[in-house]
């Protein structure tokens, strides 16, 4: 399979719950419009952003459906869905379920458990991608979530001439020594997807053409103009740029992690609810702090609009 390399900026959704902490299904729409205005070339789906471990087989399976049915016949807007987990099946069963809804592409993560060396991940990843032939499979590489801290290069060597769809890696660590050796293997042969938002300029400098973040959600303006400094040559601006990144990622840890980023959302005016246990939300009290301290890191002259 020829493999085609994604640039630009990947979003990866927050999945929209209700007060109940429901799914929200109806708000993808919404999400796709608002995403596509704000420069944005794909989705991430069912992911570490969008609580893809939280949610049910079931869950997950309505949740590519609202995300099949809107993005259906726009073929420039890349949607990607994490079938990882614990159990192979349930990740074939996942799999095979967005290949008939007509998804771009299925990522997968180390199971997290019992968790593989490098020989039984190369395994798994290739059952996985066995059962959905012909379309695009990426290995998804968080080991800051998953502890799975096996080199991406080791494991593109498993697994090399073995996986006939197999596309590239989502590379969400800060091994700029294995990234590079993957981005240059064989030429340049397989795709790999930048995953840390904070760290984006070093990524391009290596070579990275393409990017998967959370926060590209509602900052995207900021990440494009990143880019764009760099691509002219204007690496102070590029420079710059990423500092302002890295302030406002810094009000996540300060507020308590990733649930942090659903209450972007909901000051750009797109409410996803909160996160489920065991993600800890913001009280109303933090959520008045956080406002001032976003307004401190000059938010509005960046934001997803």
């Amino acid at each position: 399979m020829k493999i085609q390399k994604l640039q630009g900026l990947i979003a990866a959704p927050f999945t929209a719950m209700d007060e109940a902490g429901n799914l929200n299904l109806s708000l993808v729409k919404d999400y796709y419009t608002f995403l596509k205005r704000n420069g944005i070339k794909g989705a991430f789906i069912n992911g570490s952003t969008g609580e893809g471990v939280s949610l049910t087989l079931e869950e997950k399976k309505l949740h590519t459906e609202a995300w099949a049915a809107v993005t259906i016949n726009d073929d420039d807007f890349k949607v990607i869905a994490l079938v990882g987990g614990t159990c192979i099946a349930d990740c074939i069963d996942l799999a095979k379920h967005a290949q008939a809804q007509g998804l771009f592409a299925t990522a997968f993560t180390a199971p997290f458990y019992f968790k593989p060396n490098v020989a039984a991940l190369a395994e798994a990843c290739k059952i996985v991608a066995d059962a959905t032939p012909g379309m695009p499979f990426y290995y998804y590489h968080i080991p800051v979530l998953t502890g799975v801290n096996v080199t991406m290069f080791d494991l593109l060597q498993a697994i090399d001439g073995k996986i006939e769809n197999f596309a590239g890696i989502k590379y969400t660590h800060e091994d700029f020594m294995d990234f590079l050796s993957c981005l240059r293997l064989e030429g340049g042969k397989y795709d790999m997807l930048w995953g840390r938002d904070e760290n984006m300029l070093s990524a391009l400098i290596l070579g990275s053409k393409g990017a998967v973040g959370s926060t590209y959600n509602y900052a995207a303006p900021l990440y494009n103009n990143l880019i764009a400094a760099y691509e002219n040559n204007d690496f102070e601006l590029a420079r710059k740029l990423q500092q302002q990144s890295i302030d406002m990622i810094r009000l996540l840890g300060k507020y308590g992690g990733i649930a942090t980023g659903k209450a972007f959302m909901k000051l750009i005016g797109l409410d996803c609810g909160e996160f489920r246990l065991p993600v800890k939300n913001m009280s109303k009290e933090q959520f008045e702090l956080f406002k001032k301290d976003v307004d401190g890191v000059n938010f509005h002259s960046f934001k997803s609009v």
